[in-house]
Parts: structure tokens; sequence; C-alpha cells
């Protein structure tokens, strides 16, 4: 089944308009957005859709404190979306609305959804590095960064859900082709689905089930620095930074966690490992050791100067 990734999440939140705000200091681009919400999109067109948690068009509420309502994935074509509505209807309700989504619930209790993909293909420089030896470096005069230099989400990277059962979980996703890349000894598996090589789409960690919803969610960046760049730009506008700058081990991705008006954590990221089928999966504790090789913390600018004391 060629499942692209997530295309985009949606959202029953309290406070709309705070919500639209984070979002768009965040670096989405907001599009038909009203005083009811709407889609807020990053370069590609992947998102995150907010309405008012009473809205009637939204999914049920899962019954904890998420607000997260659907997580809507693109696939490649017709033909993957009628094998997973043949797949998911041996077991569960299925439904397509107007939109060509097409619309189920996963064993957790996740609203899931799948369309044809809508992302556009971008054609983008990433970040380079002028590394001694390396035949790809920067040109000439160019800067490596600037204080007006844009730093952008280009793709919605990946979704972390808190849930009961990490095993359940993650044998609902295998029978729509999603495999695992790395897993994490008593939290949970990282999954990837057909249709991309990023190390991970999907993540499971295991909670209690009055915690089940959405832990976090990402957005690619060009490359580190832009990942610092924005983190620190959200920072300077009051939003308050939760765990970053750093890098993770499974993975790979540079990362910069946020808190959120969503009741979640939203996250930048860069520089995500890329795998086949041929990889085989890493089983490792999980822990501080093995979640980041390193981790930084967020201050004020500060420059040595005068004597010492």
């Amino acid at each position: 089944m060629n499942i692209i990734g997530p295309e985009y999440l949606v959202f029953g939140v309290d406070d709309v308009s705070v919500c639209v705000q984070y979002l768009t200091d965040y670096g989405l681009k907001p599009v038909d957005v009203d005083d009811t919400g709407g889609f807020l999109e990053a370069l590609d067109g992947t998102g995150v859709l907010i309405r008012h948690r009473d809205d009637p068009q939204l999914p049920p509420a899962m019954g904890t404190a998420s607000t997260l309502r659907e997580t809507v994935y693109g696939v490649a074509d017709e033909g993957t979306l009628l094998a997973i509505e043949t797949e998911l209807r041996r077991d569960r309700e299925v439904s397509r609305t107007e939109d060509g989504v097409l619309h189920a619930v996963d064993d957790m209790g996740f609203a899931v959804g799948f369309r044809i993909t809508q992302r556009r293909e971008l054609s983008l420089p990433g970040e380079v590095s002028n590394a001694p030896g390396s035949s790809t470096l920067r040109e000439i005069n160019s800067l490596g960064a600037s204080n007006d230099m844009p730093a952008l989400p280009r793709s919605l990277s990946h979704v972390v859900y808190f849930v009961p059962d990490a095993d359940k979980a993650e044998a609902f996703y295998t029978r729509l082709g999603f495999v695992c890349t790395d897993r994490f000894i008593g939290t949970g598996p990282f999954l990837r689905p057909a249709g991309t090589q990023d190390h991970h789409t999907l993540f499971f960690i295991q909670t209690p089930p009055f915690m089940k919803g959405i832990e976090h969610f990402t957005f690619h960046m060009a490359g580190p620095t832009e990942v610092m760049l924005a983190g620190t730009r959200f920072v300077e506008k009051g939003y308050e930074s939760f765990w970053g700058p750093g890098r993770h081990q499974l993975g790979s991705n540079w990362f910069w966690y946020f808190n959120s008006p969503m009741g979640c954590h939203v996250e930048y990221d860069a520089d995500m490992d890329l795998h086949d089928d041929s990889w085989s999966p890493r089983v490792e504790p999980s822990s501080a050791d093995t979640s980041q090789y390193f981790l930084f913390q967020h201050r004020e600018k500060w420059m040595p100067g005068g004597k010492p004391e």
C-alpha cells in the first residue's frame, strides 16, 4: 500500500484564534482561515486544520484531554485507497466523504483518514556545509546564515501518539504496510509506511489509558541552521521551549520542541535518516542516553567582554 505519510492533522480546540496565531508564528501559512478556524500549510501543502472543539464537522473527541481529532495520510493513487478500504472493511466501518477522504478509526480509537496526496513537489536546496574535503560546498561569497534568512516548515514529518497498548497499535498499521525501522524497549516502535524513506512518520509511546492522545507533531526544515533560527525566533515571540535544541539518536534528526495551546508539543526537525527495506531495525532501551546524542538549552544572547573580576 503506497502510503506516503501524514498529509494533515485535524484539531478541535478551545481557542481557535490562539491556536491559529501559534501555528502562524511557528511558520505555517494560513489558508482560508476565519473565526471558525481553517487550514495552515507548510511549503509543500501539508499542514494542520484547526476547528473549535464543538464544530459538528469534526470526528468525535477521544474521551481524554487530547485535542487531536484525526490524522489524514496522503497516498499515491486510487488503487491504494481501494486497497486500504478493502483491508479495513474486514473488521470496521469505513466511509468516504465528498472531499475524497477515506475515514476509519484505528484499534486505539484514533480517527484516521486517507486521500490521494495533494502535496506539492518541492525543488529547494537543503543546507550545505563548507566541510574540508567535501565536493559539495556553498558558492563562494554566499552566507551560511543571516538574520533575515527564511526558516519555514517544508513538509509534515511525523506524529507521535500516547497509546495504552503499543503492540496492538503497531499491529493495525502493519496491516497497512507500515514497517518498524527502530524500537525503544518498553516504549514503542518507529514506523515508516511504504511510500516514504523517512525513518518514521509515526511513533508510539506506551502510557496509561487516561493519557491516550497526541504527544507531538513536527515539520521538516531545510537543515539544523533553520531549526535553530526558527526555534530562536519562536522563543523571541514568547513561546516556551520544552526540549532542545539537540539531535536524536534513532532517526538522527535535529529537534527542538515547544509547548503549544493544542495540548501537545510541536517540534521543528531536520536531517532525518532515510531507509529502505534492506535496513535492519535497531532495538534500544528507552533512556535519555539513547534518545539524543547531545542536548542544548536556549539562553539569551551573550558575549564575553571586559576585564576578569
